[in-house]
């Protein structure tokens, strides 16, 4: 018999939770998110079973964000240096479960080492795909640019470059809503889990969309976007943290 659904939790800056004994570590620097709006209808088929799109106001998104990931680590183990900073582009959903969990679905997550996508795409079945990436800054502005390598579709590409502006001293309801995501959705060997996440709240910055050619969303099965995103911003970035999956029951594995 399957549970009552449980209202959404709530939308929160902080993360509900901390967690003294990390999975993994890492932390997520220059960040862009680039948001448009779509139907909850044209993306409930690519969310992992047991979650429908999270909503505000009846609409949800798709984003797409670029950023350096840095220093990757496991348990409590000092980050990698250099396999563990890379550059990433991902594309990704909003999710809701049973229990009330918001979180992300990664549909792409475009990396520049090939060893942590090989060990994401077959120890954790994450979507990640190995591409020539780079990250620049002129002053005010920064471009993200991303080639795919493998495994395709092969040349799926994005460049974005945005001018950060004023840090923004309190977000909007869906400014953290598209950004204070404490978990994700996902399915691991056939079993569907939540990994939760916690993290400082974030310090961000409105931005304007210099330029965005890409097609890493239509990539990954979305329609093409239309028209500029509803929203842009930056962030110079946090450390993060995450924890033991969780079953769908809402329960620690062991």
């Amino acid at each position: 018999m399957s549970p009552t659904p449980q209202p959404p939790d709530p939308i929160t800056a902080d993360a509900p939770k901390a967690i003294a004994r990390p999975l993994l570590t890492q932390s997520w620097l220059d960040l862009t998110f680039l948001h448009w709006a779509v139907d909850p209808a044209d993306v409930a088929g690519l969310l992992p079973p047991g979650t429908v799109p999270d909503t505000l106001d009846g609409v949800t998104y798709v984003g797409l964000v670029a950023f350096r990931m840095h220093r990757v680590g496991w348990l409590r183990l000092p980050g990698v240096p250099y396999l563990g900073t890379f550059p990433e582009t991902n594309v990704r959903l909003y999710s809701v479960d049973a229990h009330g969990r918001r979180g992300v679905v990664f549909l792409s997550l475009d990396a520049s080492r090939l060893i942590p996508v090989a060990v994401g795409r077959l120890g954790f079945r994450m979507p990640y795909l190995w591409s020539r990436m780079d990250i620049r800054h002129d002053g005010d502005t920064v471009t993200y640019t991303s080639y795919r390598r493998w495994p395709g579709p092969r040349g799926a590409r994005s460049r974005i470059t945005v001018r950060v502006g004023e840090r923004i001293g309190e977000a909007t309801e869906l400014e953290h809503f598209l950004t204070a995501r404490w978990g994700m959705h996902g399915v691991f060997f056939g079993r569907s889990v939540y990994l939760p996440n916690a993290h400082p709240r974030w310090p961000l910055h409105r931005a304007e969309l210099v330029g965005c050619e890409e097609d890493l969303v239509a990539a990954a099965g979305l329609p093409r976007p239309a028209g500029e995103p509803v929203s842009v911003l930056y962030s110079p970035g946090v450390p993060a943290r995450f924890s033991l999956p969780a079953r769908p029951g809402g329960l620690r594995t062991p």
